[in-house]
Parts: structure tokens; C-alpha cells; sequence
């Protein structure tokens, strides 16, 4: 019993120091570049026990470049966007190798942010040339899981974050209706299969409607925090005005309203939202997801500082207490669709593209000084 008091108490002191730490614009920079310094050394090595490192252009790493992108921005040298601008001329631009499949889409989000900056028109040809097909010759597939072609569709949450936001971009930087119209149309279908209406929390695909994780619903922390990051990145195209910024809106709100209830006193989020006593170990992939989302929020004046504050800043130092002194990112739960393990030793490329988001939007909420 002694025992027992003395793990609790030396848990509640972590917990306050998470939260005590104050959180200084310069910093946050410090430890982005820290953390983005050490993923482009250790690239093409292989993580989570992998036999083969991801491919460049795979979801993974392009997950990553989103983050890296963000962090570009705020640098005072071109020393990020030339690393991306390697990788994405060493490719030709073009989008991974699956057609239809919103993972292979992703690093078309890097790509047009490159040509944001460089108004190279070959950076983004291959993207257009792609969702110009798939626009014409859209899947007939239905969402079900594991029927032909399924993925061929946006059925699991994870897509929301990799190919919508590519359409909002090629609708904002060409002004053509018609890549807003398609992805709207898409995402609404997926909404309306695998939210929940009453949880505000989507599902990570079918399979899991009909599951209970220790008497809960599950809620995979990772794939909620794929969509809420993906809602600020389409947002950020849209016209705050427009009938579709309002729908993506709507459903951001939900879900911050619900996140801010269920974080967790150390300030991640258990990798099944609603079980977190029997998820207790730190996970900063989802988490980092979450606190991006939320900054990005207060940030725009969506949310009130007063209420999800505090909720950023002990999801920030919670995050940030998981990187080693060296710069790597623990507790990145592995490749995977559902809640499980995730260790300190432990990392992936797209949890360090999540740390990097958050990063972004925490400097800006604390004065970009």
C-alpha cells in the first residue's frame, strides 16, 4: 500500500510539472528544429522494427513533410524547404503509386505548398494531371470495409487528413469550383458513415461500429486526430464566409468541445478516447494532432483562449516531455488502425510531422517572438 502511495504521488508530481512548464515562443522553435533535425539524420533508417525504411513518397514520411512544410515557414533560411524541394525533384513530383488510394495523395500537399513559394508549375502538374482523372472517372465503390475496391473511397478516418486537404489546395490555388464540389461530395459520405452522432468522434472504419474496448466505444485517438488535423488544413483554404467552410466548421467544433472533455490529466490523449484508464501510456502522434488543432483554433478565433488554453499548453509540454535529449520523438504508437502499445524508444515519421504542426500553432499562440 505504501508502495502504491508512493508511484501516486511521484505520478502527480510529473502531471504538475508538465503543466508548470512555461511555454516560450523560442523554445517551441528550438525543440521543432531539434526534433525535425533529427528525423531528416535518421530519414531513410527504419523505425518501429520495420525491415525496409518507408518509401519517400509513402503516406508515412509524406505525413512528415506536412509538419516540415509548417516549420519551413517560420525559419528565417531555406535550409527545410530545400530538403523537401530534394525530395520532391528527385520524384518529379509525382504522387505515390496507387491511383485512387488517399494515402498515396498526400505528399501532393507538400508539393503545392512548394509551389506556393517557388511558382514552379512542374511541382504541381502530376497532382492535377492525377485528381483530374479520378475527378472524370470517380470509384463506384461503396464504403464497406473489405469490398472490392474499398479504398478506392475515403472508408477509414485516416483519409480525411491525406487527400482532402490536396483538393482544397488545388481549388484555392486554381479558383476551379469543381476540386471543392468533388472532395465536398466524398467527404460528406464518409462523414455520414463513420461519425458519431452522439460521441462527435468518428470511427476509424466500419469494422469498429459494432466493437466494445473494455465496455467503450473505440474511438482510435490517432485516427480522430488524422481528421481534426485534417479539418484545419482544409479550412485554411476555404473562404470563412463560404456554406463549406461552415460544414467543416460544424464538425470542428464537436469535436474540440469533446476533446477538451476527455484529455487526460497529464495532457495527451489515451489512445482509445474514451478508455483511458485502460489505455494509460502516452501516445504523441494523436496527442500532437490534438494540441495542433486546438492552437490552430484559438489561433483564428474559432476557439476561446479562456477555455481550450490550458488544454494546449499541458498538451504542448506533454508532447515536448517525450523528446529526447538527442531530438527524437518517443511514445509514437506504430503503424496501425486501432488503440494499442506505443513505447518510449519508439518513433515514426509522421508522429514527428504531428509534432511539427502542434509546434507551428504553439508559436504562434505564444507571440512568434
Amino acid at each position: 500500500m505504501k508502495t502504491l502511495q508512493i508511484i501516486l504521488a511521484l505520478t502527480l508530481l510529473s502531471v504538475i510539472s508538465v503543466q508548470a512548464q512555461e511555454i516560450k515562443p523560442s523554445e517551441v522553435k528550438k525543440t521543432m528544429e531539434k526534433v525535425a533535425n533529427w528525423q531528416i539524420d535518421h530519414f531513410r533508417e527504419t523505425y518501429s522494427g520495420r525491415e525496409k525504411p518507408h518509401h519517400p513518397l509513402d503516406w508515412t514520411n509524406a505525413a512528415l513533410y506536412v509538419g516540415m512544410v509548417k516549420l519551413a515557414a517560420i525559419e528565417d533560411d531555406e535550409k527545410y524547404y530545400n530538403w523537401l524541394k530534394d525530395i520532391g525533384s528527385e520524384h518529379e513530383w509525382m504522387l505515390h503509386r496507387r491511383q485512387y488510394h488517399a494515402d498515396d495523395h498526400t505528399v501532393g500537399q507538400m508539393y503545392i505548398e512548394l509551389y506556393r513559394k517557388y511558382d514552379d508549375e512542374n511541382m504541381i502538374k502530376p497532382t492535377i494531371e492525377q485528381f483530374n482523372f479520378i475527378m472524370y472517372h470517380p470509384s463506384q465503390s461503396i464504403l464497406q470495409w473489405k469490398t472490392t475496391y474499398h479504398q478506392d473511397r475515403w472508408n477509414w478516418c485516416d483519409a480525411l487528413f491525406m487527400s482532402p486537404p490536396v483538393w482544397a489546395k488545388l481549388y484555392k490555388i486554381t479558383g476551379e469550383q469543381k476540386y471543392l464540389d468533388f472532395m465536398i461530395a466524398e467527404y460528406k459520405a464518409t462523414t455520414d458513415f463513420l461519425f458519431d452522432k452522439k460521441e462527435h468522434l468518428y470511427y476509424r472504419d466500419e469494422r469498429y461500429m459494432s466493437q466494445l474496448d473494455n465496455g467503450t466505444k473505440v474511438f482510435w485517438a490517432r485516427g480522430n486526430g488524422w481528421v481534426f488535423a485534417g479539418l484545419t488544413n482544409i479550412m485554411n483554404e476555404l473562404d470563412p464566409g463560404s456554406k463549406e467552410y461552415k460544414y467543416f466548421l460544424s464538425i470542428y467544433k464537436k469535436m474540440a468541445k469533446k476533446l477538451l472533455e476527455i484529455q487526460t490529466p497529464e495532457g495527451h490523449w489515451a489512445m482509445s478516447l474514451l478508455g483511458q484508464e485502460f489505455y494509460p501510456t502516452p501516445e504523441t502522434s494523436g496527442s500532437s494532432f490534438f494540441t495542433y488543432g486546438l492552437a490552430w483554433g484559438i489561433n483564428n478565433g474559432i476557439l476561446d483562449r479562456e477555455i481550450y488554453g490550458n488544454a494546449v499548453e499541458k498538451g504542448w509540454n506533454a508532447v515536448v516531455s517525450h523528446v529526447t535529449e538527442d531530438g527524437m520523438l518517443g511514445y509514437v504508437q506504430p503503424i496501425g488502425g486501432a488503440p494499442g502499445k506505443a513505447w518510449p524508444d519508439k518513433t515514426e515519421v509522421y508522429g514527428t510531422g504531428a509534432f511539427l504542426s502542434a509546434g507551428s500553432e504553439v508559436y504562434k499562440m505564444y507571440g512568434e517572438k
